[in-house]
């Protein structure tokens, strides 16, 4: 690797450090019914400052790499390209709210002036993935190093529209734990604005609610069966619905039809490790099986839809549950050596996943690495 590299592992280092510093456990119930800690009155006690000043570092030093670089992934300057067509009123491809926010910003600081675009949603973005680590994050440090080293933040480098669109589902993900429909559905609209995909998430996290809140039964198996051979059988009427929403991924370099190995292997981990830990740590935790029904979703759709383009993407919605589910599975589990192992196990798989991606940053089609931000370059 070269020198910078170390840019995104210290940062890494330094954020769970500060993460270490935050004990949300006691708070994060309260958080997930309505706002107070577990229902008290008060306003902030100490341990609750001290979390609050940790998380914005956190938040501080995750915006300061994101909002300062310059020419960091593939698709930066084809968004700057963009920005000027907006700017002109001349057609391009995303979503009305990311095209009015572009233009908005270009008419405070200049036309072509880029950097502080990639700025505002930078600063958004990163904003959304930390308050739904406090707001769901039990062990908020773990949450923050499996969204670190499971590629997340630093893919928002990457593909702004459709991280902050990730983000906000991130986020919304409590409003379904609550039963807060309407304001679940008033964020997704939110989230729709910047990217089109999230509307997926309507459906599967209401289903994932309500399966972790009732005890199965057998038609729950039956309609689960169908949805599944409907994604192997009926494959060419979802590609075309896909393409009524995106009719530029057809046939493009999106649409090859791979299966993400990576991500089925870390989700069918993830399944194992659900079952094994199920009497301990989710059999009465509600919030627990919410987050391993959209492990087991996100499974389905890397082995069964790999004819949707960019499939990854897809599956993302899903999966991201995992910076919740972890924890709170490792947490459950009975003290001992079996314990230790499950932490080494995990923490070491996802650390050699983070060198890996490190590697694979350099690629044409990445290009997060070199890291270069305007600052010093």
């Amino acid at each position: 690797m070269e020198s910078s590299a170390w840019v995104y592992v210290a940062l890494t280092v330094l954020t769970v450090a500060l993460g270490l510093c935050v004990d949300n456990r006691r708070y994060v119930p309260g958080f997930l019914q309505g706002g107070r800690p577990c229902g008290t009155n008060v306003g902030c006690d100490n341990q609750l400052a001290r979390n609050r000043i940790a998380m914005f570092a956190v938040y501080f030093l995750l915006t300061a790499v994101s909002a300062c670089r310059i020419a960091v992934g593939n698709d930066y300057w084809v968004y700057r390209d963009n920005f000027k067509l907006i700017a002109q009123e001349r057609h391009v491809s995303s979503e009305f709210g990311f095209n009015y926010i572009v233009k908005w910003i270009q008419q405070l600081f200049g036309y072509d002036n880029y950097i502080p675009v990639f700025a505002f949603f930078s600063i958004v973005t990163v904003f959304f993935f930390v308050r739904s680590m406090r707001d769901q994050g039990e062990n908020f440090a773990f949450s923050l190093f499996l969204l670190l080293t499971g590629g997340y933040y630093f893919h928002s480098l990457n593909s702004v529209r459709y991280y902050l669109a990730l983000a906000i589902a991130l986020f919304s993900m409590k409003f379904v734990l609550r039963k807060e429909y309407g304001k679940f559905l008033l964020w997704i609209l939110v989230g729709a604005m910047f990217h089109k995909s999230i509307f997926l998430v309507i459906p599967v996290y209401i289903v994932a609610g309500f399966l972790a809140s009732a005890p199965l039964k057998k038609w729950h198996y039956g309609v689960g069966f169908a949805g599944i051979l409907s994604l192997i059988f009926g494959a060419d009427l979802y590609r075309e619905i896909i393409f009524l929403f995106y009719p530029y991924y057809r046939d493009s370099m999106f649409d090859n039809g791979d299966l993400s190995w990576v991500n089925i292997g870390k989700c069918v981990c993830v399944l194992a490790l659900c079952l094994f830990a199920y009497k301990q740590s989710l059999k009465e935790d509600y919030v627990g099986r919410f987050y391993s029904y959209l492990n087991l979703f996100g499974l389905v759709v890397y082995c069964c839809g790999s004819f949707i383009p960019e499939v990854s993407r897809i599956g993302y919605y899903m999966i991201i549950s995992q910076v919740f589910l972890l924890p709170k599975l490792l947490h459950g589990l009975s003290k001992g050596w079996l314990k230790t192992a499950c932490y080494i196990g995990v923490i070491g798989g996802f650390s050699v996943y983070f060198v890996l991606l490190l590697h694979q940053m350099y690629a044409v089609d990445v290009r997060l690495l070199p890291y270069l931000n305007w600052i010093f370059n």
